[in-house]
């Protein structure tokens, strides 16, 4: 237990547009207020700096275990965010102009002594496809282009691969193309945006019908169970939010061995909370912005995972 109470800020989506079973950055409030420490609530919008140090307009925020009614806010207030102790930054991807000029932001309250979970730098510079692809030991075969001719030629040498953007999420913008390359063409045109835009071509993985793994690491350590995101007939994908069903299950001693080869690499960027993704035996992304799959690991599991974090956050204090 923390020596004193914190004092935790989120920044998040609208909290009134949540999926209150499946929600993770709800968990982490519930086990934050269960520690005695206040809440208060931020979005992206409220985030802004002037004089050169970084401000809010933020609301005290109390969160309930209540499907009906799951928070209430206090009214809004501009305030420093060093006033806070931590910030929890949950904004969904994309990762594109509107997110990182908020990380930009929250940067300046870790300038005054505010710890931003995931810290920012690390944010900035750890693309979640493209993080994954400093360890070629752990990957499928993986091609990064915005040129015709090279994904092409990826497709041709591996017949049956998956084409995604670089900055989605939940499944969003992922395309399976056959050995036969049917519609490969216009694929390719589409996600790179006539050529100008990098994606990413990866070996298409049929162990994905067992289930696209989550597996969730705090300070490097993993929950000993990982989330199976199993496909609904028909998928290639096993997102939950594209209507993949989750199955916990133990790690396995393949999935452990990943986990060591990137957590040195995790530790050194300070990441607190952070999501991998594991098909058979290739890890496909590093998620660090807003790792989800607490709620459905703990209903299965009985773990306490948000409570483990806060218990990894208040060691900082």
């Amino acid at each position: 237990m923390s020596e004193r109470a914190l004092k935790l800020g989120v920044v998040m989506d609208p909290i009134a547009d949540i999926a209150y079973k499946k929600d993770t950055t709800l968990a982490m409030l519930w086990a934050a207020q269960e520690r005695g420490w206040s809440l208060y609530y931020l979005e992206p919008e409220d985030l802004y700096l002037e004089g050169g140090r970084a401000m809010g307009r933020m609301r005290a925020l109390e969160a309930y275990r209540d499907p009906e009614a799951w928070y209430r806010l206090d009214v809004s207030r501009a305030a420093p965010l060093a006033e806070l102790d931590v910030i929890l930054m949950r904004q969904d991807p994309p990762v594109d102009g509107h997110f990182l000029n908020a990380v930009h932001l929250l940067g300046f309250a870790e300038r005054e002594g505010v710890l931003v979970v995931n810290p920012t730098q690390a944010l900035l510079t750890s693309n979640e496809k493209l993080f994954a692809q400093q360890f070629p030991q752990c990957i499928p075969p993986s091609v990064v282009s915005c040129h015709d001719g090279v994904l092409r030629d990826f497709h041709a040498r591996h017949g049956d691969v998956i084409l995604k953007p670089l900055d989605g999420m939940g499944g969003s913008g992922i395309f399976h193309i056959t050995p036969e390359g049917r519609n490969l063409g216009s694929v390719i045109e589409q996600l790179t945006e006539r050529g100008t835009r990098q994606i990413m071509a990866q070996r298409y993985l049929p162990e994905i019908q067992a289930g696209d793994t989550r597996i969730l690491l705090i300070d490097g350590e993993p929950v000993p169970y990982g989330l199976a995101r199993i496909p609904s007939a028909g998928e290639t994908r096993g997102n939950l939010a594209a209507g993949g069903r989750g199955e916990a299950r133990e790690l396995t001693d393949r999935d452990h061995w990943l986990i060591e080869q990137v957590k040195p690499a995790i530790l050194e960027k300070g990441l607190i909370f952070v999501g991998l993704d594991v098909i058979g035996d290739y890890i496909t992304e590093i998620n660090v912005t807003s790792p989800t799959c607490v709620r459905e690991i703990d209903a299965q599991r009985g773990t306490d995972i948000g409570g483990q974090l806060m218990e990894a956050i208040a060691r900082r204090f």
